[in-house]
């Protein structure tokens, strides 16, 4: 059996789907955790689950707490968030640390480094794998700056430093805790485990495009990075408002935030968009606000289609820069508009306005109809639709989930 360790919210999930589909191709035995929230959405794709009664959405959380951590728009915010939910986890941890039992082998989200300790606890391989590029390297800054600062050595280091100490964060106190209760000591290499995943029987995977940020020469070989893990959704039908409207006019636009609006701003934003739209004179679907009334023909709104259908018939789109939103809007071929919030949003925001195939960013604080309106001309300018449709064409190129299960696979051959 192969227990992947995942948390957080449906776009957390999917890439771990990704890879336990795979595995389950290839003739393995996988389950992934999942809290209460996520339990059924995990389900839904014939894997199976290991349930932790206990996640973000039961833990009695103060709602503010959670607000300033999804909306936290610099580095130094987002570590004081992280560092008062440190205490959160402790029962959340310990029923994850059982999930681990039984296991041969142990994938783990960068957030859940038990992972990391349990196997070797068990004295089995344990694989990091990450929804973006985290280790330090020469090259570019880390997920939670690039975009804000200038790309300098000690700007580099830095930002390493911070992303590093923000995940480690989420779970460090309570592996301390449990390890005590249980063993009367520390863990074995007890602190961030990022830089200990270098040898093949404990490889690091990396879901990420090396057309988007290539993977950087001075990593060791046991970092792997060939492309992002897709969850492909091949059986899905859309109902039949959906399929008329994209028949019946020119490609529309898309604009969805997922999660990040809370319920009193959706129709704020909403009519944000539907002016832009008006404004521009632009076919729209709207994704992730609710049912709105008195919608003009041109725009219709849209719940839970899977972006990897539908964002190929999109002319463009626009959305918050959620890592996989941003890597299936890359992969579709079509131009960008990036509104982050928080988080490592600002890096796929900026990330794409470096590469030429999306607009300049507009932060979340600043958005307004006319600077929507700008961003979607902008565009539809020439180089950026050629850009984008290149960058797309070169990502389905990639093999990231296969080349990522094999690397998993290999790991079981390395023994202890």
């Amino acid at each position: 059996m192969i227990t992947i360790i995942c948390s957080g919210s449906r776009g957390d999930f999917q890439p771990y789907i990704a890879l336990a589909k795979e595995l389950k191709k290839r003739g393995k035995d996988v389950r992934i955790t999942a809290g209460k929230s996520q339990e059924d959405f995990v389900r839904s794709y014939g894997i199976d689950v290991f349930p932790i009664s206990i996640d973000i959405s039961n833990a009695n959380v103060d709602p503010k707490l959670l607000e300033v951590a999804g909306s936290s728009d610099n580095p130094l915010k987002m570590l004081l968030t992280f560092n008062k939910m440190k205490h959160l986890g402790h029962e959340m941890l310990k029923e994850t640390a059982r999930a681990c039992e039984g296991s041969e082998l142990i994938i783990y989200h960068p957030g859940c480094a038990v992972g990391y300790f349990a196997a070797e606890e068990m004295a089995i391989p344990s694989v990091l794998a990450s929804p973006f590029p985290i280790h330090k390297n020469d090259e570019y800054l880390s997920v939670v700056m690039y975009g804000k600062f200038k790309n300098t050595k000690k700007k580099r280091a830095l930002s390493y430093k911070l992303l590093y100490k923000m995940l480690w964060m989420a779970s460090s106190l309570s592996i301390k805790e449990l390890w005590q209760e249980k063993y009367g000591r520390l863990p074995r290499n007890y602190g961030c485990t990022f830089d200990l995943h270098n040898n093949p029987r404990n490889p690091a995977i990396i879901s990420c495009s090396n057309y988007i940020f290539n993977r950087p020469t001075t990593l060791n070989e046991n970092i792997h990075q060939s492309g992002y893990f897709f969850l492909d959704e091949d059986d899905y039908t859309p109902g039949e408002e959906l399929q008329t409207f994209l028949s019946s006019g020119e490609k529309p636009v898309y604009i969805g935030f997922g999660s990040m609006l809370k319920e009193n701003e959706k129709l704020q934003y909403a009519q944000i968009a539907i002016n832009a739209l008006q404004k521009v004179n632009k076919r729209g679907i709207l994704y992730g606000f609710g049912e709105i009334e008195n919608l003009p023909s041109t725009i219709i709104t849209v719940k839970t289609t899977p972006h990897s259908w539908l964002f190929p018939k999109m002319a463009a789109v626009c959305h918050h820069g959620g890592a996989g939103t941003s890597a299936e809007g890359f992969r579709a071929g079509v131009p960008s508009i990036i509104v982050p919030f928080s988080n490592d949003q600002f890096a796929w925001a900026y990330r794409s306005f470096d590469l030429g195939i999306g607009v300049r960013p507009i932060h979340k604080k600043d958005l307004t109809s006319d600077k929507l309106v700008t961003a979607i001309t902008a565009a539809f300018d020439k180089q950026i639709v050629t850009n984008a449709s290149e960058i797309g064409r070169k990502i389905k190129t990639e093999t990231g989930l296969q080349d990522a299960v094999s690397v998993v696979l290999e790991s079981l051959n390395h023994k202890f």
